[in-house]
């Protein structure tokens, strides 16, 4: 007979999820009530303005999704793309690639910007390429690349957008909660996160908004969205507020808890300082590694604290190293992606997993692992260089 699954405890420090608190896994096993109850529904307002809280936005419809990232992802692109748009999209690693994969199944042609994986967005890139093709209805571009650890300048390529009477269209999974993200300053039209990384929440809701010029464009469609669960159009009457909500589906209620709980935490943490925080433990984490003999491949200007490509040392097997992190430590960290597979690790610091315990304990395992396979690393000089960060 097949019994309970009771999954072992681990150190999350991958590209997500990220380790989830206590008092998030807590809200979750509350009781489950109707999702268009009186006080679910009051509930929901709630998410909403403490969503524009992290987002730093005034926009009516900023909502969490029913889903993971890449829903979210694709309700911006399926509510803003059209068959036969045009829509310039930036790659420099994974994510950019799933934004073409959206376009092109939106029907439209995706005009490619792309930068090597490692590299942020090249802003001169992006300008040539709005020149060159007038009629644009958008610029879509990643402003935390997961896949390598790279942030691009999301203020300039909205600005770009703005100026040549485009559309933005943001990828914010793994910023939002751990650095700056700045929706109304940038002037960034649509933008989408998960739940899963610096929110600290587990996996399945993705936050995002939409400003008023975009959600124009969603209304004057020429088209009916081709996807009915994610159509704003139907969305927007759901989550219209206390009174007026229509039915669309049923939210994912006690999921939606955590995601309240964990906004309520950030809240009392603050914004700034949860962005320091992130900040600091990139500090720590970075010395150590390069105490003990190892580097990262992004440029020192565009790293991004909360996720770190360290580069794989000369002999060492990176797979047979994170399975020993993984069955010894029970520390999860994740593996290259594409044109960095089999080059780097990526250790993320997101959330609740960016904490000095985490930093500790990351470079004390991996300086064990690596020696045991005969890696040439300083040894005995990656804790007291976190310490000395750490304070």
């Amino acid at each position: 007979m097949t019994t309970s699954f009771n999954p072992p405890v681990r150190r999350l420090m991958g590209p997500g999820p990220s380790d989830v608190h206590p008092r998030v896994l807590g809200a979750m096993a509350r009781p489950t009530i109707g999702h268009l109850d009186p006080e679910f529904s009051r509930m929901m307002e709630e998410v909403k303005e403490m969503l524009r809280y992290a987002f730093k936005t005034k926009n009516a419809l900023t909502i969490p999704v029913s889903g993971p990232g890449s829903v979210g992802m694709e309700t911006c692109f399926v509510n803003l793309v059209e068959a036969g748009d045009t829509i310039i999209v930036c790659q420099n690693g994974a994510f950019g690639g799933r934004m073409k994969e959206n376009v092109e199944r939106c029907g439209a042609t995706a005009v490619m910007v792309m930068d090597d994986w490692g590299k942020p967005v090249d802003v001169a890139k992006v300008e040539d390429a709005l020149k060159a093709n007038p009629g644009v209805k958008a610029v879509a571009f990643v402003h935390a690349e997961t896949s390598t650890g790279v942030q691009s300048d999301a203020a300039a390529i909205c600005a770009l957008a703005q100026e040549h009477g485009v559309l933005s269209i943001v990828d914010a999974v793994t910023s939002l909660g751990g650095t700056p993200v700045l929706t109304d300053e940038w002037g960034a039209d649509a933008v989408y996160s998960g739940s899963q990384k610096c929110l600290s929440c587990m996996p399945g809701i993705s936050p995002v908004t939409i400003s008023e010029k975009a959600a124009d464009v969603v209304r004057s469609r020429n088209h009916k969205v081709q996807s009915w669960f994610m159509d704003l159009n139907l969305v927007m009457g759901y989550w219209s507020g206390e009174g007026a909500r229509v039915y669309h589906h049923t939210a994912p209620i006690n999921p939606l808890y955590a995601i309240h709980e964990a906004l309520v935490m950030l809240e009392e943490e603050g914004l700034e300082q949860a962005w320091a925080r992130h900040a600091a433990m990139h500090s720590a984490l970075r010395a150590g590694i390069e105490a003990m003999g190892l580097s990262l491949i992004v440029d020192e200007a565009y790293r991004l604290p909360q996720l770190n490509t360290v580069s794989i040392p000369e002999g060492v097997d990176e797979a047979a190293v994170r399975g020993a992190l993984l069955s010894r430590y029970n520390l999860e960290i994740g593996a290259g992606l594409g044109d960095l597979a089999g080059k780097v690790w990526r250790v993320g610091l997101m959330g609740q997993s960016a904490t000095g315990e985490h930093v500790t304990l990351f470079l004390s395992a991996m300086e064990d692992v690596l020696s045991e396979q005969g890696a040439a690393i300083n040894t005995g000089a990656a804790l007291p260089a976190a310490r000395a960060v750490l304070g």
